[in-house]
């Protein structure tokens, strides 16, 4: 196993290289695909409580400054020190200019699977801090991503064009949820 110093910065130039190769987005899907073995059945049986669960790990596990809450239906994050970011920032490598997609890129597939809208913005590429927003309902993060551009957000991501399938995927979810309650 490698420190996470080393793996940050290998992880920064891999997201050059790919770039370069136009191929971050497959990367950032199949990283999505692998993250399902670790957080899918979680989100699936338990919705907000379970990204609370899952995510309160990761905080722990990799010294994240973020603080997070579920109000009316929707979970916030706020990461005012992304430690992944900041170690890249710390070394003596060149950031990856697209090196705070990789949440995004990942999550957003998820997300759809289980059935929720998300939203991700940051104030900048480079900066190492970064907000989140979910919910299963979708007029919710429309709101919210009108209010963010309003605010003069440039860097917001969301899966909200994914309608369909995630309308579809909530369903799935909530006949697993019942069938274990």
């Amino acid at each position: 196993m490698i420190p996470s110093d080393h793996f940050v910065r290998f992880y920064n130039e891999v997201f050059k290289f790919l770039d370069e190769q136009n191929g971050l987005k497959p990367y950032y899907e199949e990283i999505s695909r692998h993250q399902e073995r670790h957080c899918l059945k979680l989100f699936m049986e338990k919705g907000l409580l379970g990204m609370e669960e899952y995510w309160g790990t990761i905080r722990v596990e990799e010294n994240c400054v973020c603080t997070s809450y579920i109000e009316d239906g929707v979970r916030y994050s706020h990461m005012s020190r992304c430690p992944s970011l900041s170690k890249v920032l710390d070394s003596d490598a060149e950031p990856c200019g697209k090196y705070c997609l990789h949440c995004p890129g990942w999550v957003a597939p998820l997300m759809t699977k289980c059935g929720f809208y998300y939203i991700k913005y940051l104030r900048a590429l480079d900066r190492p801090e970064c907000y989140s927003v979910f919910s299963e309902y979708r007029d919710k993060i429309e709101s919210i991503r009108r209010d963010l551009i309003r605010q003069g957000f440039k860097h917001i991501f969301s899966n909200l064009d994914d309608f369909a399938e995630v309308e579809a995927n909530r369903e799935i979810r909530h006949r697993i949820q019942k069938s274990d309650a």
